[in-house]
């Protein structure tokens, strides 16, 4: 009988990381620097949300992006466009960021000079629930052709977030989406969750989000 030891690596990882984004949520707090993670499946409409996004502060607050892919420098193009300062991530692979490699986003992009901070995180409604980025808030995208049923599929994501943005509503009619059914079953896993429908195409209800984000910004800088 062959003598090994079996080491549980999957927790004292997710241990360490949680130990790292305890620490930059906490050095981001005292700075003044809020970062939002922002979550969803490839094709959700993140980029359009975050152009929209900026469109709307930009005059308000010195805003920098990260975009995280597994390759390829497409979103960062489309960001720069805008004239907002952004970096592309590449994760070599891996299918999340966690604390150590926000860090080194945000050193690269230059945090002191910058009031808010929006991670592009990889697109996938699993990995990247896992992995705490340290950041301020979490927000994730839910798009209409995804499905109403993708709560009762990735919990963890939906309970992690501190808002949804329900994208493409302009297609609603298009879908058999249930946007009540949806809304329950979030509210099933996260009741304190903000949920904000919204259509990065045409403008509705990017107003709300950004005055959620807005409000959110100025709460954190009250330090």
């Amino acid at each position: 009988m062959e003598n090994f030891r079996i080491l549980e690596i999957k927790e004292s990882v997710f241990a360490d990381n949680d130990r790292q984004a305890g620490k930059l949520r906490k050095e981001l707090k005292e700075k003044g620097k809020f970062l939002l993670n922002l979550m969803s499946s490839p094709g959700s409409g993140k980029t359009t949300t975050l152009t929209r996004t900026i469109e709307a502060l930009k005059n308000e607050m010195k805003i920098g992006i990260m975009e995280a892919d597994i390759d390829s420098d497409v979103d960062a193009r489309r960001i720069s466009e805008t004239g907002t300062k952004v970096i592309q991530l590449h994760t070599g692979g891996m299918c999340h960021l966690d604390a150590s490699m926000t860090r080194q986003g945000l050193e690269g992009l230059g945090i002191e000079e910058i009031d808010l901070a929006i991670l592009e995180n990889v697109g996938n409604l699993v990995c990247p629930a896992e992995f705490d980025t340290g950041a301020s808030k979490n927000a994730m995208i839910l798009s209409v052709p995804e499905g109403d049923d993708k709560p009762l599929k990735y919990p963890l994501m939906f309970s992690i977030c501190q808002v949804l943005l329900i994208n493409k509503i302009d297609m609603l009619e298009h879908f058999n989406f249930d946007l009540d059914a949806c809304k329950e079953r979030v509210r099933k896993i996260n009741p304190d969750i903000t949920i904000i429908p919204i259509s990065a195409r045409t403008g509705e209800g990017i107003a709300e989000w950004t005055e959620w984000l807005r409000k959110e910004v100025s709460h954190w800088n009250c330090r």
